[in-house]
């Protein structure tokens, strides 16, 4: 019985590295990699040894015949994948049994490589996998500082509380926050409380992996109105953020609009109607679990701009929607070319996901039914958000059918993408929302680098940064090599006496650790992960109280 990869795939390629027939694809050497929803395995040639799952750091491969539900359409969602291509065969003559790229070199570092300093800015994915490359394949010394006092970024604060598999990869990163060769500093803000020139003169060299950490604007009527809430706030909020109050959000409209229809769009929706007891066994903000315990929303209405054949989501998170309990799953037909181009989807399509969805004409101007539902309203999009007496929603007038559609909702929350904010001492393109560089290289800086969202834009998943991460650190090593690299002009530990004289009780690794076990000893009586603090204050504390042991 062959295996196959499931919703949760990060896509960093691990499995990838270890299977030893090379039937996953797309790989890191391919030109579709970095574009598909996921990774597959090819059933032609999967030889069962289980390599991959014992890998896969999010736990997103099984074997097909232990798929159960929903997760069962992944069987035919990877072997679509390869049909139609030619089974893989080596060539005549060729010493392997299949088929492999190949080897390739791309780091040769001189015998005598000094161990370098290099700060990294963001405990995110993008840092950890950059810190990660550094530890594997250099002697390097590493400076962690992240501005909030725990680390984890996306993967703690992105990841929606009912993806647990998804959390998985943030123990793999976890061990970094006290290996020997690491100094972490949380809580310490660059740009606050120590420059990026100070920085820069401690270490041979900075990464910045602040991520995209503002919501981008509809610039419409209205968008400002108290109701009118941003994802990346909502998201925030649910997950325990601590810099995002825990009365951030309002729970009390019937009906919700979503602005966009991407993953982060479906994950709110999901979030807003998913019974709040299947919500209490998660790391969920206790905060945010007390509010949709008593929230009045039944209804969320998710709109998209282009048609289904378009929608911004992946196939794994729609699908995730079409079985989930207890919540009507419903298409407005208030287009003709909707329901055209649902039918007209090939399997491997987006599209084709919705056949087995209702679809129907939506009558806006009733209230919602007693049931929970998501409505997906394609070729839709707001042109104004509309208040009762111009202070609080009440409404959105959207487009659709022969002009404006009214839409009575008492909240609005927009998802149409996360944009990086500037960097202080860094070069910033305000159209973009990212720093300037050259394959991770800051313009003008040298010695200073981006990997992530602040380098490429707010696209690609958890895994696409661990070959982000990669050319970065492939640009670093090669300056270092060429010595082009400033050495520090202060010793080595005169960073983390600075950083302390500006921030007295920053976090540091074992201080993490002591918020680690705090948080799963609150979550474990109630059955929970963790509970996460929901003020800056409170992680502070924990570490403290670890540290002093």
């Amino acid at each position: 019985m062959t295996y196959a990869i499931t919703q949760t795939c990060c896509a960093d390629a691990t499995c990838v590295a270890v299977c030893p027939v090379n039937c996953i694809h797309p790989t890191p050497q391919e030109r579709e990699f970095g574009s598909t929803e996921m990774l597959y395995v090819d059933p032609r040639a999967c030889i069962d040894c289980g390599a991959c799952a014992d890998a896969c750091p999010v736990d997103a491969v099984f074997p097909v015949d232990q798929l159960t539900g929903p997760q069962r359409a992944y069987a035919d969602i990877n072997a679509a994948y390869f049909a139609g291509a030619p089974a893989p065969e080596p060539p005549e003559g060729s010493p392997n049994f299949h088929v492999w790229d190949r080897p390739t070199f791309d780091r040769i570092l001189p015998a005598d490589f000094r161990p370098l300093r290099v700060a990294v800015v963001g405990t995110g994915p993008a840092g950890m996998y950059t810190v990660q490359d550094l530890l594997l394949h250099t002697a390097a010394e590493v400076t962690l500082i992240d501005r909030l006092p725990v680390a984890g970024g996306l993967v703690r604060f992105g990841v929606a509380p009912d993806h647990p598999a998804t959390k998985k990869i943030g123990d793999t990163f976890a061990r970094f926050h006290t290996h020997p060769r690491v100094r972490t500093l949380l809580g310490l803000d660059v740009g606050e409380h120590v420059s990026a020139q100070e920085l820069a003169a401690h270490h041979d060299a900075v990464v910045y992996a602040v991520g995209a950490s503002a919501d981008r604007r509809l610039g419409i009527p209205g968008e400002d109105l108290a109701g009118s809430v941003s994802a990346t706030t909502f998201v925030a909020w649910y997950n325990a953020r601590p810099d995002v109050a825990p009365d951030a959000v309002d729970l009390s409209a019937e009906r919700v609009v979503v602005v966009g229809n991407g993953n982060v769009a479906l994950d709110v929706a999901r979030i807003l109607v998913t019974d709040p007891e299947r919500l209490a066994g998660t790391d969920i903000a206790d905060h945010a679990l007390r509010a949709l315990r008593n929230a009045s929303v039944r209804e969320v209405v998710v709109l998209g701009r282009r048609g289904p054949e378009n929608a911004a989501c992946t196939r794994p998170e729609l699908l995730a929607l079409t079985d989930l309990p207890g919540v009507d799953l419903v298409v407005d037909d208030h287009d003709p070319r909707i329901g055209s181009a649902i039918e007209a989807a090939e399997p491997h399509e987006i599209g084709a996901v919705l056949r087995r969805v209702r679809r129907e004409k939506v009558d806006w101007s009733r209230a919602p039914g007693a049931a929970r539902r998501i409505v997906l309203r394609f070729r839709s999009a707001p042109t104004e958000i509309v208040g009762r007496d111009e202070a609080i929603v009440r409404g959105v007038r959207v487009t659709g059918g022969s002009g404006d559609t009214p839409v009575s909702a008492g909240s609005v929350l927009r998802a149409i993408g996360y944009r990086g904010t500037p960097v202080p001492g860094l070069p910033f393109d305000e159209v973009t929302g990212t720093v300037p560089h050259d394959a991770g290289r800051v313009a003008g800086l040298p010695g200073t680098y981006v990997v992530g969202w602040i380098k490429r834009g707010s696209s690609g998943g958890i895994g696409a940064n661990r070959a982000c991460a990669a050319e970065t650190v492939s640009s670093l090593l090669a300056d270092a090599a060429a010595d082009v690299l400033a050495e520090p002009a202060h010793p080595a530990k005169s960073f983390s006496r600075l950083a302390r004289r500006r921030v007295p009780r920053p976090v540091d690794g074992r201080g993490m650790a002591a918020i680690d076990r705090a948080e799963r000893l609150r979550g474990g009586p109630d059955g929970t992960p963790r509970t996460k603090p929901a003020t800056v204050a409170e992680p502070g504390t924990a570490s403290q109280r670890g540290s002093a042991r």
